[in-house]
């Protein structure tokens, strides 16, 4: 049996590496340069250049993908450990060429692209040369898939899309578009005629897909095969984004310690004062185990698949939400006044809390599905009374011993007083 909570020396080198890089490195060119990794500008182009370059000698590109999809097969134990790491940092999965929406689209491509959707689109894609969105949920139907409405109709030899979606983040930024109609996934220019993006709101679009023509081959994996490939990239998704939840609550903890520290309050330090130890103290331990079920989780998508872990990934899902919310709200509360500016990162994780338990299905939905897979793993009691039910688990006992008594009748007097001095108690 193996049970280890130990990384291997080789591999906490890489994290040290990357934790010195992103606080040095990645962190100051993200308040100089903000969205550098998307700029233009040749000089700021040659700064990102040369810290990516730093991070592919790590071999560290592309950490999400598995060696068979083209990457560097780490896995998902060690990536939640490497994403507890960048996720303190907002521009770091770009540099790592590991940023949503882009990671899950590439591995949709990856698993399921032709070589020459590939080379179109994926290649691209992991140089950063351009840059894609995911299209998913529809304003009435939310991110239920069974409610859409957007469909694909063949003309000759083009795809016809007709729809309206909803939520597709980084959509007017996008180079392409991953659209999931009812009957596939399908590959679209932005700047496809028809495709006619809303202005509100700003940053997760609202986009009519209004006789949008493209061509045969921008079909990506089966006809009607959409929910498979969205199951793929979803599943890994929702793993991802618990692993840089863990170090975003992280963070606040960092930062709601050092408040309580620093500051005083009623002629004491703030820490000293017990309802701020208990806020600390819960927010350890939620932290802690979201961190232990998030890496659990890892493991199981590495030792099974990601179908298999189906329904920790949807509970890691709902609990990080939730934890984050806690935590956020902990730190910006300790914080005092100035946790509720956008002058620190609090205030933008507690009200991003929110977006986390909607965001890839809501929680609702998360809660649901891990109530039904748990319960297939049960069954109905026989009879009025629960299998816990201490009288019938008293007379069962009494049966199992019935040949010992019969043989020793001494012991079934030592049983009997047994009886009786339980009874009394009752």
């Amino acid at each position: 049996m193996a049970w280890d909570f130990q990384t291997e020396p080789e591999f906490q080198e890489k994290l040290n590496w990357v934790e010195s890089f992103c606080k040095e490195q990645v962190e100051p060119l993200g308040y100089v340069f903000p969205y550098a990794v998307r700029s233009r500008e040749p000089k700021i182009r040659a700064l990102v250049k040369d810290l990516q370059d730093q991070v592919k000698a790590q071999d560290l590109w592309a950490i999400f993908l598995d060696e068979e999809l083209g990457g560097p097969g780490y896995g998902q134990l060690k990536l939640g450990l490497l994403n507890e790491i960048l996720g303190r940092y907002p521009s770091a999965p770009q540099m790592f060429g590991a940023a949503a929406p882009d990671t899950g689209n590439m591995e949709m491509l990856a698993a399921y692209g032709t070589d020459e959707q590939k080379e179109r689109w994926l290649t691209p894609l992991l140089n950063q040369e351009m840059f894609s969105a995911y299209s998913m949920t529809e304003p009435q139907g939310g991110s239920d898939p069974n409610l859409f409405r957007t469909y694909a109709m063949r003309d000759g030899g083009e795809w016809v899309i007709n729809g309206e979606k909803w939520f597709t983040s980084a959509g007017r930024a996008a180079d392409i578009l991953f659209v999931m109609c009812t009957n596939g996934m399908f590959v679209v220019p932005r700047d496809t005629p028809g495709v006619e993006i809303q202005p509100e709101p700003r940053s997760h679009n609202h986009i009519i897909y209004n006789d949008v023509r493209i061509p045969e081959d921008h079909l990506l994996g089966p006809e009607d095969g959409a929910k498979v490939l969205a199951q793929r990239r979803l599943g890994g998704g929702r793993i991802h984004h618990a692993m840089r939840t863990v170090a975003r609550c992280t963070l606040a903890f960092d930062m709601m310690c050092e408040r309580a520290l620093s500051r005083e309050s009623h002629g004491k330090i703030i820490s000293d004062h017990q309802m701020v130890q208990e806020k600390i103290a819960d927010s350890y331990a939620m932290i802690r185990m979201l961190r232990l079920f998030v890496l659990e989780t890892a493991w199981k998508i590495d030792n099974t698949s990601t179908q298999e872990a189906r329904t920790d990934i949807a509970a890691v899902k709902y609990t990080m939400a939730k934890v984050l919310r806690e935590v956020s709200f902990n730190a910006l509360h300790i914080m005092g006044s100035l946790g509720t500016t956008d002058l620190t990162p609090l205030q933008d994780m507690y009200a991003s809390a929110p977006t986390m338990g909607i965001a890839d299905g809501v929680d609702e939905v998360h809660k649901a599905t891990v109530a039904r897979r748990v319960l297939k793993e049960y069954r109905p009691h026989e009879g009025y009374w629960p299998t816990e039910y201490f009288p019938a688990k008293r007379e069962a006992a009494q049966k199992h011993f019935e040949p010992m008594f019969k043989a020793d009748p001494e012991l079934k007097e030592i049983a009997d007083k047994y009886a009786r001095y339980m009874a009394s108690r009752r």
